[in-house]
């Protein structure tokens, strides 16, 4: 069914030029967070349509989550904001707030899509693979939209953001419902939700991801091509992948997608 209007026109273009400001300000690399823009009931209804199966399991010593890309799994008021995030409005505000030009969206949702973490889950510091594996464009772009009503700040769950040498997290932010984040992406940006997560056992930390590409990128943003590269918080130790999720990371590259679902509604059973 059909809904309201996810964000105004009007207020992605009177919000563009101050978040622009924050935006290019921001420490320890380009990034804005606010609130205010989406519709909270759409946003609750998408959390709602939450399937309870079919999710992508990442279990390892750097990642504990689940992740959901495939559309047709998802509620038809989910798939509407996807493709309004997708959509013509959307990558021009997001033009005018980054100064980023030619903006590509990812109608694949590579990465992407839905995000849910349990209790006791976490995502260790990472920067992100930089490339598109179908349409071999550069990764530019990260917008983040929480979907948690009434989140507490002993939950947990906020998004870190750490400096450069991993010194020091230079910004927390706690992933209540309606908050967006939007961040270049290149081999400065570190990131993630590293501590393990404390929420009760009936609720999940749940997000809607959303990846942008250019075709080419600025020099010395990216030093050579990577999947996703995991760092460690001082005194923690060096995250690194288990036997069994390396074997399904290295499947998930290279065996046929469909081969892949077959695979992976095996693993759940």
């Amino acid at each position: 069914m059909p809904i309201g209007d996810v964000f105004s026109e009007s207020t992605l273009l009177e919000r563009a030029p101050q978040l622009s400001a924050e935006y290019q300000a921001s420490q320890p690399f380009r990034h804005v967070v606010f609130d205010g823009l989406f519709d909270l009931d759409v946003l609750r209804a998408v959390a709602n349509e939450f399937p309870e199966n079919d999710w992508y399991q990442y279990d390892s010593n750097s990642e504990i989550k689940l992740a959901l890309e495939d559309e047709s799994k998802m509620g038809p008021i989910t798939r509407q904001v996807i493709h309004e995030l997708n959509g013509q409005r959307f990558i021009k505000f997001l033009e005018s707030v980054t100064g980023i030009t030619g903006i590509i969206p990812d109608p694949y949702l590579q990465g992407g899509g839905l995000h849910q973490i349990r209790r006791g889950g976490f995502l260790k510091i990472h920067t992100d693979f930089d490339k598109h594996d179908l349409l071999k464009v550069d990764r530019r772009l990260n917008v983040l939209v929480y979907l948690n009503d009434d989140w507490k700040e002993e939950y947990g769950g906020h998004l870190q953001l750490w400096n450069e040498e991993m010194t020091e997290c230079a910004d927390r932010v706690l992933p209540v419902l309606g908050r967006c984040v939007i961040f270049l992406t290149n081999d400065h940006s570190l990131h993630g939700h590293p501590d393990p997560l404390t929420c009760p056992e009936d609720r999940s930390r749940r997000s809607i991801a959303m990846y942008y590409y250019t075709n080419g990128r600025p020099p010395g943003e990216v030093k050579s091509t990577h999947t996703t590269v995991f760092f460690k918080r001082p005194g923690e130790k060096v995250p690194m992948m288990n036997v069994k999720s390396r074997i399904v990371w290295t499947a998930k590259r290279f065996v046929p997608p469909i081969l892949m679902d077959l695979i992976q509604k095996m693993r759940s059973k």
